[in-house]
C-alpha cells in the first residue's frame, strides 16, 4: 500500500510525495501551481503540472532528513527504523528549518 506525504512550502500546501512499489512520485497541487507567488520546492523539483517519478527517494527529500542526535532521537524514541527513509522523513520532517516541511496523510479507513 502506497505511503503519501503533504508537502508544506511556507506553510502552504505545495504538492504531495507518494512512495509507491515502483518507486517515488512528487506531484504539484493543482491550486499551489495556480499561485502568482507559487515558487519551486526545490530547483530540482521545477514548479509542473507533471509528476515527477524516482526510483530512490528523491534527494531534495532525502537532504532534510536529520542527522546525529536528533535522528538517534527518532530511531530511539519512536522506535524508527533508521534505513526507512520515508519513514524518517514523513516523523522527523514537520518542523524543519527551511521553507519546506513534510506531513504523513494518514491512510482512511473505510470500515
Amino acid at each position: 500500500m502506497a505511503r503519501q506525504a503533504k508537502i508544506l512550502y511556507q506553510d502552504q500546501l505545495a504538492g504531495y510525495l507518494i512512495e509507491g512499489d515502483g518507486g517515488y512520485v512528487f506531484k504539484y497541487d493543482e491550486q499551489y501551481l495556480k499561485l502568482d507567488n507559487a515558487k519551486p520546492i526545490s530547483l530540482t523539483l521545477p514548479l509542473s503540472a507533471y509528476p515527477f517519478h524516482s526510483n530512490v527517494l528523491f534527494p531534495f527529500f532525502d537532504g532534510l532528513i536529520p542527522e546525529g542526535w536528533l535522528l538517534e532521537i527518532g530511531e530511539k524514541h519512536w522506535k524508527l527504523n533508521p534505513r526507512d527513509r520515508f519513514e524518517l522523513l514523513i516523523n522527523l520532517c514537520r518542523d524543519t528549518i527551511g521553507a519546506v516541511s513534510v506531513y504523513p496523510i494518514e491512510e482512511e479507513n473505510n470500515g
